[in-house]
């Protein structure tokens, strides 16, 4: 098997090129049967390939042609034991490697800001979470990530935890010290799971952070589309191989039976592109996120870079609070009247994703249209209010998912079990998660943010003047 090969690719074309008269699904059969709407958007020869569960085109629940060859070639290239392709997006993946690696009552170390698909892992796992505080930047008004004191002290404090979780890197490309806590996990018994979802390209470019598997983690899941070239909602998990048995028979019970063979066929054109140009292409993204940021600094905007964190130099977060605009104004703005769309704006920033599909031509357009942001008077953005403990929930997702609930008014819910997430946006940290016990501190820092007037998320009652608990 060649590296420089595409083995879910060759196995299409093979069977496209057949010419088998189709008396088996899609419906479409080849295309004949497309609305013109739908000829628009796929070429014919994309019609033929658009099929799957042909024995020659393999079995994503038990590969063992052309989606194995190609997945251990991703696993070569990745440095991992195995690897498994996803279809179902990386919350499939992280569902799968919590689910895989996790059992009732088992305690996880989980940082406040986890992706909720986190949570949803937990609740398929049936295991507990204690969460972690994430550092947070007051100039920029945005979450940094985990700190190996943080991971020390809850080591310490949960010694009997099976696991912890990162996010590293986190949306901003602010990334965890992962080694150094691969090693505190790992002298402790403990497994590393991170969610490595904007980090796929970490591998090919010494500027960036280390990716997680070469840093010690056990299993990383990667969302193989935000940065990399496959298509939209295509995904890998990346482990060692003594997890793989109950990882694969978790991943089987969450992937859909009829994965699309393009999806797929995305994943091993990607790889085959990182194999071939990886390095050359990933640098030449970090050189041109250096030549953005000068231009932005040169032109009088704040950039963010992490202090005492490592960094993806590729997610340029640009400071809008000095020109008198909040992020989602400016995302506004940049939108309707320039038509440039950034990744996210949160209260003070806009984030622009560099990739090697970028130029010198896209970043100047970007530069010429934040020139144009009207400038007014500097406003100051207040930084949220956030629980620094390290707490355990007192049940467990899983348990809190099928308990009774009833809604009680938000001053009378201290010591009971919340039953909902209760996120204020931005920042985007929860305050409180689903089996956590209420605190009159936590119900304090919600009427707080309530009188700010952030937007609230994940709750039945958008006003909070009520809150869901267990009953």
């Amino acid at each position: 098997m060649r590296s420089n090969s595409c083995p879910i690719v060759d196995a299409m074309k093979k069977y496209s090129a057949d010419k088998v008269l189709p008396f088996h699904t899609p419906g479409h059969k080849h295309g004949r049967g497309a609305h013109e709407f739908l000829r628009e958007l796929l070429t014919p020869e994309g019609f033929r390939q658009e099929v799957s569960l042909m024995d020659e085109l393999d079995d994503l629940h038990a590969p063992h042609g052309c989606i194995r060859d190609a997945q251990i070639l991703a696993a070569q290239l990745w440095h991992a034991d195995e690897t498994i392709f996803f279809v179902n997006g990386t919350t499939s993946a992280i569902q799968a490697m919590i689910f895989g690696t996790l059992s009732p009552n088992d305690l996880i170390f989980v940082p406040r800001n986890a992706h909720r698909s986190v949570i949803s892992g937990l609740i398929l796992s049936g295991a507990t979470p204690i969460f972690l505080p994430v550092e947070f930047d007051a100039e920029f008004n945005l979450p940094l990530n985990v700190t190996t004191e943080t991971v020390t002290r809850a080591i310490k404090k949960f010694p009997q935890a099976k696991a912890l979780l990162l996010v590293s890197p986190n949306y901003y490309g602010v990334a965890a010290d992962v080694r150094k806590i691969s090693e505190l996990v790992h002298a402790a018994g403990m497994l590393l799971l991170v969610d490595e979802a904007h980090g796929a390209h970490l591998q090919f470019s010494d500027e960036l952070p280390t990716s997680a598997i070469d840093a010690g983690a056990d299993l990383a899941a990667q969302s193989t589309h935000k940065i990399l070239g496959s298509l939209t909602q295509t995904s890998m998990l990346h482990m060692r191989k003594n997890f793989s048995a109950q990882v694969k028979r978790a991943a089987s019970l969450l992937q859909t039976t009829s994965p699309n063979q393009i999806l797929l066929a995305s994943l091993d054109v990607a790889r085959l592109q990182m194999e071939v140009d990886g390095r050359e292409l990933i640098q030449a993204a970090v050189e041109l996120s250096k030549n953005l940021r000068g231009r932005l600094k040169r032109i009088g905007l704040k950039i963010f870079t992490p202090k005492n964190f490592s960094f993806d130099a590729t997610k340029v977060t640009v400071n809008v609070s000095s020109l008198g605009l909040t992020g989602l104004a400016a995302e506004k703005i940049l939108r309707h009247e320039m038509k440039i769309q950034c990744e996210l704006s949160d209260a003070a920033n806009v984030l622009f994703l560099l990739t090697f599909a970028d130029s010198d031509e896209t970043i100047s357009k970007l530069v010429d249209a934040l020139k144009l942001l009207p400038h007014r008077e500097p406003i100051k953005i207040p930084s949220p209010n956030l629980p620094r403990e390290i707490s355990r929930a007192k049940l467990s997702p899983r348990e809190t998912f099928y308990a009774p609930t009833i809604s009680v008014e938000l001053k009378n819910s201290v010591g009971k079990i919340c039953a909902e997430e209760v996120t204020f946006y931005p920042p985007g940290i929860p305050l409180l998660m689903p089996g956590e016990e209420i605190s009159a501190r936590v119900v304090e820092l919600i009427e707080r943010e309530k009188i700010s007037g952030g937007k609230v998320l994940g709750v039945e009652d958008s006003s909070l003047s009520t809150i869901k608990i267990v009953r």
